[in-house]
């Protein structure tokens, strides 16, 4: 039984063409030919988590169609109140003078930019930064996540690289009200 239902015509014949590097007992059927082993069900219960508590949110906010339109409603909405939340934050950071900002800084181009943000503050580490900031009940990330090549063109690695502030749909604009009065006595 081969198991590309679901996929286009194209996807099909795709997965069919491509040869996996496989163990040789494991089947030829999709898509267990690419899945040998035990599969992640930790992590499937978790994605499947993941979509139920984002459905329920969609239903919060008054969606009572099918999942799918449960989702979009909260992909939106969230989408939506993490701009704002942007919005504020870039804002208030901008206005510190201490405050040296990475990225887009344009509120008409935030489309273009996720709800983090990166900056370093004159005077501190990077590091130092995010324990002071930490002891006060806000939880940064310091360093180069991952982004060696960016942190080094930006010549701030040799430095600490720099601190990365996210925003998501939990957070609050009074939660942004304290970090930035904390980031601003700092």
């Amino acid at each position: 039984m081969d198991r590309t239902r679901g996929f286009s015509t194209a996807a099909a014949s795709f997965f069919r063409v491509l040869r996996p590097y496989k163990v040789r007992p494991a089947s030829d059927e999709t898509p267990w030919r690419w899945e040998t082993g035990t599969q992640n069900h930790e992590a499937m219960a978790g994605v499947t988590a993941a979509v139920d508590y984002l459905a329920a949110i969609g239903e919060r906010l008054g969606e009572t169609g099918p999942r799918r339109r449960r989702l979009q409603t909260a992909m939106l909405a969230t989408s939506a109140y993490e701009r704002r939340l942007s919005e504020k934050l870039i804002a208030g950071l901008l206005d510190i003078p201490s405050v040296e900002f990475f990225g887009i800084r344009e509120p008409e181009r935030f489309a273009q930019r996720t709800p983090t943000v990166s900056i370093r503050i004159h005077g501190l580490s990077p590091r130092d930064a995010a324990a002071r900031l930490a002891k006060r009940g806000f939880f940064v990330w310091d360093g180069n996540y991952y982004a060696l090549n960016l942190s080094e063109r930006l010549e701030v690695e040799s430095s600490g690289g720099m601190i990365r502030i996210g925003c998501a749909h939990y957070n609050t604009l009074a939660e942004l009200d304290r970090l930035l009065e904390a980031i601003e006595t700092l």
